[in-house]
């Protein structure tokens, strides 16, 4: 065999060998997977976070209260003739509510005004008794005691006609007493006493009129928000208007704001013990007599205003078993998550104290698909989501109330 061709078929086997490599790199290739494209940006709404002056509100559960409940009495005892009044109605000061029968006290009147004519009488006599006496005492024509004498009797007859005017006085006075007047402009009660019925002390109440105007407006305010709300103010966080005298606005049971606002005009200095509350009263004008005693209403206190607060939509905040976080678009449109600490729940929004800064872009909306680092697609907000932010804040500026 020549020498090439016994060369070749000694390279054969290395050749197979080689293709069979060849092969199975090939089919090894074949069977990788392909590599995955990266996932497609998620969409997500911002806000530019922007740090302003808040104006603030609070609400309480408040009760209303008359500032003037007035209970009406007899003053003396005897029968009752007549209920004059309408029960229910509104009276004025000085109307007529009840009658009570007053011959009787006609008759004391009678006859302390005959006790007080016999006892002028005897004045009369007495002070004539006195001129005679005198000038014949000092010529000696009567003694020491007759002239005494004459002037005991004078003293004597003047302290009884006093005594009788103050008796008469008193006799007209209790005649006065059977007709009963409101003291003052308000709602009256119900009859507490029917007509014909004897009133004596035990059962001298007749009925009670409320003063309508002013009412009291009642709430309280816990121990622990009194104290946040100091910390607030002692931090900056907070400022209340010059001596602290908060606007206070009523809204009654069905939702509607009552047209006119009151005034803080008492703070109870102690504590209750039991509730571990303090009572704060409200002033405000009810000419209309709209609000009525013993009515539950909501107190809104304005006039705070939280300086440089920045104020997001509550559902661009999310929370884990850490805490509370938002997640902010950084740059190349890749989202982070940061740590924030939360204030007070403002409407829909939040305070933020810590972990947010003017100029970040916050995510308000798309925020539960999101892992760190992923990119974004930052979509315009609609018109009426755009500001939810910046309205609650703007919003508010005309407000000023007290914040808890």
């Amino acid at each position: 065999m020549p020498q090439d061709a016994s060369a070749g078929w000694r390279s054969l086997p290395r050749r197979a060998a080689l293709l069979v490599a060849v092969g199975v790199v090939a089919l090894g290739g074949c069977g990788k997977p392909p590599a995955k494209p990266p996932p497609a940006p998620l969409e997500v709404t911002t806000i530019t976070v922007e740090a302003r002056d808040v104006s603030v509100s609070a609400e309480y559960v408040a009760q209303t209260q008359s500032s003037q409940a007035v209970n009406i009495q007899a003053r003396v005892s005897g029968f009752l003739d007549k209920r004059v009044y309408t029960e229910g109605s509104l009276v004025k000061a000085g109307q007529v509510l009840f009658r009570m029968d007053p011959k009787p006290f006609q008759a004391q009147v009678d006859a302390a005004a005959a006790a007080m004519q016999r006892n002028q009488a005897s004045l009369q006599v007495a002070t004539a008794n006195l001129k005679r006496t005198r000038p014949l005492a000092e010529l000696n024509a009567l003694s020491q005691k007759d002239l005494d004498n004459a002037e005991g009797q004078y003293e004597q007859a003047a302290a009884a006609v006093a005594q009788s005017k103050a008796q008469l006085d008193s006799a007209k006075l209790d005649l006065s007493y059977t007709i009963i007047r409101s003291p003052v402009n308000g709602i009256s009660s119900y009859a507490a006493v029917a007509d014909g019925s004897y009133l004596s002390p035990q059962n001298s109440q007749l009925t009670t009129v409320s003063v309508l105007s002013p009412m009291w407006v009642n709430f309280s305010l816990s121990e622990n928000e009194f104290q946040r709300i100091e910390n607030d103010i002692k931090a900056g966080r907070l400022v209340l208007p010059k001596d602290r005298n908060m606007l206070v606005e009523i809204e009654q049971v069905d939702g509607s704001v009552y047209p006119y606002t009151g005034r803080i005009t008492f703070t109870d200095p102690a504590y209750n013990a039991q509730t571990g509350t303090f009572l704060i009263r409200a002033s405000v004008d009810n000419p209309q007599g709209q609000l009525r005693p013993n009515q539950y209403v909501r107190a809104r206190l304005k006039g705070a205003v939280r300086p440089g607060a920045i104020l997001v939509p509550q559902r661009a905040v999310q929370q884990s078993g850490q805490g509370h976080f938002v997640w902010l678009v950084g740059k190349e449109s890749r989202v982070e998550l940061r740590p924030v600490v939360v204030g007070e729940w403002y409407r829909d929004s939040w305070f933020i104290s810590e972990g947010l800064h003017t100029g970040d872009q916050l995510v308000v909306d798309g925020a539960m698909r999101l892992s760190p680092d992923a990119r974004v697609i930052v979509r315009a907000p609609p018109a009426t989501a755009a500001t939810t932010a910046t309205a609650a804040a703007a919003g508010a500026a005309g407000a000023a109330a007290g914040s808890r």
